[in-house]
């Protein structure tokens, strides 16, 4: 498990920061915190994925969205949404907050317990990953994505998989806003 010491805000069922705790303490307790999870969605409407890599504390090897993590304490979500974006995958591009949500898994011994802040953007270059980060990546079209989530389910992170289920339908609306 390769994991830095880093700290979460923990925050209330509203989102309003609380506390701020130790990551993998918190995973292991299972603490409501704030995390960002970013849509980054090419000119033909595709969306960028990102395979996770091997190293990762958790879902390691698995597809996700194109980028997610945890705002550092003392910082506004959607700066650290975009630093975190150029750092995993190479992309400055300005992001839009397009709704939020709650969920609880299991995801092996850690427990994701997560206000999850989504952002959109838009770009239509190739990335270049961050190897610690990120294994591979790809362009897919939300109507692949959707068959290969149902054909494939283990292939993809649990949120990704509820934010696909709950909110892809509203994405091809949502994107005309961006």
């Amino acid at each position: 498990m390769n994991i830095k010491r880093n700290y979460v805000v923990i925050v209330n069922k509203k989102g309003k920061g609380i506390d701020k705790g130790e990551k993998l303490k918190v995973h292991q307790e299972g603490k409501l915190h704030r995390a960002f999870s970013i849509f980054i969605f090419n000119k033909n409407g595709e969306l960028l994925l990102q395979r996770r890599a091997r190293g990762k504390y958790h879902s390691a090897g698995l597809w996700s969205n194109t980028c997610c993590s945890h705002p550092r304490p003392g910082f506004d979500i959607k700066d650290e949404a975009e630093r975190r974006l150029e750092k995993e995958m190479g992309i400055k591009v300005k992001l839009k907050e397009v709704f939020s949500f709650i969920y609880r898994a299991r995801v092996g011994k850690l427990i994701e317990h997560e206000f999850d802040h989504v952002f959109f953007g838009r770009y239509n270059g190739r990335p270049e990953i961050n190897r610690r980060e990120v294994e591979d990546w790809r362009w897919v079209s939300l109507e692949e994505l959707e068959r290969d989530i149902r054909k494939n389910p283990r292939k993809y992170t649990f949120w990704f998989k509820k934010i696909i289920k709950k909110n892809g339908s509203q994405f091809k609306t949502i994107l005309k806003t961006c």
